[in-house]
């Protein structure tokens, strides 16, 4: 049966009702601002499924975890976001990010209300699709020993002319508890790394894979698993057991990384098995999750120190394709 003139128009008005339904922001994207000192990557995550309205998560240098969003709304072409952390007055502040969509491109700024100054600006981009798995097809190739126990050779600060805070002794690399974040100036893609840490008391720290995903280390032996625990990665995964030592203890590490598959493996326990991470959280140093990566270790939350740091890279086994 022909269409007449006014079906045509009832099903041109369903098909704008349908598309306009679809949220150009929903998604995952990888965000580089334009800050000085440190560099960073964020990562913001939008969802509007499960019928419970538009939900936003973003992790920034903003209290170090990925946060749920407090307050999220699209008002026209621009898509705003905000937390409202309490002052110690009692009330409210209120960080707020802005940003539009510049071809395949987000194009924001960042600002807290009431503070002088120009805004922080930023732009984001789809965060990419990492289809490699950890599934039994990938090789071992040559070791890499990444500190050889003598100097910090291979090693750069992560913050550009900054006062280091490493030095190496006895054949130990340690912080004096509060500087730079070190990292290393080999990049790798998919690796096992394996180390011995030992923390001061009350000290935490943290191991950058790929500078972007970091485990935690921190002592706080005896406590549950936790999201910011030793072993999880942090604000993303948690351990399954807390299987750290505490304090003043050498402490053996390993970890697997394929595509987004980690495993980590803590004093000989299995504490994460070929888990999916999300995204990149607050050790980042670039938000570019397609590229590869250096190791990070965190240098501003305490005194660790570290030894025998190798990192074994892994490359296809074509002969064990599936």
């Amino acid at each position: 049966m022909p269409l007449t003139g006014r079906s045509i128009l009832f099903v041109l008005l369903l098909s704008c009702q349908f598309f306009g339904a679809e949220n150009p922001f929903v998604g995952r994207w990888d965000i580089t601002p334009a800050t000085t000192g440190r560099p960073r990557g964020w990562w913001l995550k939008i969802d509007d499924s499960g019928g419970r309205g538009l939900r936003g998560w973003f992790s920034s240098a903003y209290d170090g975890k990925v946060n749920d969003i407090d307050e999220l709304s699209v008002q026209g072409d621009e898509i705003i976001f905000a937390f409202l952390p309490k002052r110690q007055d009692g009330g409210r502040r209120r960080l707020e990010y802005r940003a539009r969509l510049v071809g395949e491109k987000l194009q924001g700024t960042f600002r807290e209300a009431g503070k002088a100054g120009p805004a922080i600006t930023w732009s984001g981009v789809r965060a990419p699709v990492l289809p490699e798995k950890d599934d039994g097809t990938w090789k071992r190739q040559r070791p890499v020993r990444l500190f050889n126990g003598r100097d910090l050779e291979g090693w750069r600060t992560v913050v550009p002319e900054s006062s280091c805070c490493w030095s190496v002794k006895d054949g130990r690399l340690s912080n004096a508890g509060k500087g730079s974040d070190l990292a290393s100036k080999a990049t790798f893609w998919n690796f096992e790394i394996h180390l011995q840490f030992k923390l001061a008391p009350n000290s935490n720290s943290g191991l950058g894979l790929r500078g972007r995903y970091e485990i935690q280390m921190k002592d706080d032996a005896g406590d549950p698993p936790l999201s910011n625990g030793t072993g999880a990665i942090y604000s993303r995964i948690v351990p399954e057991v807390n299987a750290g030592k505490g304090a003043g203890k050498w402490q053996d590490l390993r970890a697997r990384l394929v595509g987004r598959q980690v495993t980590v493996v803590l004093n000989g326990k299995t504490i994460i098995h070929k888990s999916e991470i999300e995204g990149p959280n607050a050790i980042a140093i670039d938000a570019d999750e397609s590229r590869l990566g250096p190791i990070v270790f965190q240098g501003d939350h305490g005194a660790i120190e570290l030894r025998n740091i190798t990192v074994t890279p892994l490359a296809k086994d074509s002969a064990r394709r599936p």
